[in-house]
């Protein structure tokens, strides 16, 4: 089974689990550092995520992912918040950031920046719009999006 199919079922027995704390599954990855693999479950909720809210969902797809056994090699499970600089990958966390300042880091540059900052104004399948500091539109075409992060002001 590749990476790609690894996410997708681990996403399938994580959605109902999750649903049942109201826990919304932000993104699951699974990937090789070195020698080791690691599954990365990162989970939110209105408030924010607790220690205890991993440790629960830590246990409850353990023990659904030991009885599937559906990863080959050994990894280790890693299950925490997205964090203030939450990546932004799906629609609806675009539709909810709206409004945000959020970092977008490219492929290639932009007015000489790989880094550009600004406020979100809308996303769709082609266009980035972002609303910079002046006020001004900044379109950037999605295929030289590299990712997407919440900015962490100070």
């Amino acid at each position: 089974m590749n990476k790609k199919q690894i996410v997708d079922e681990v996403t399938n027995y994580l959605e109902p689990i999750l649903a049942k704390f109201n826990f919304e599954l932000v993104d699951v990855e699974f990937v090789k550092e070195g020698p080791s693999y690691f599954l990365r479950i990162y989970i939110d909720k209105e408030g924010g995520v607790t220690i205890e809210d991993c440790r629960i969902t830590s246990r409850a797809i353990e023990e659904v992912l030991d009885e599937k056994d559906i990863i080959e090699p050994a990894y280790m499970l890693e299950v925490s918040s997205p964090g203030l600089d939450r990546v932004l990958k799906k629609d609806k966390d675009f539709e909810r950031f709206n409004g945000h300042v959020v970092d977008v880091k490219l492929y290639t540059p932009i007015n000489k920046q790989k880094m550009i900052q600004g406020e979100l104004v809308s996303k769709t399948e082609e266009t980035l719009t972002l609303c910079d500091e002046d006020g001004e539109t900044i379109e950037i075409p999605m295929k030289n999006v590299v990712v997407v992060r919440l900015a962490i002001l100070f």
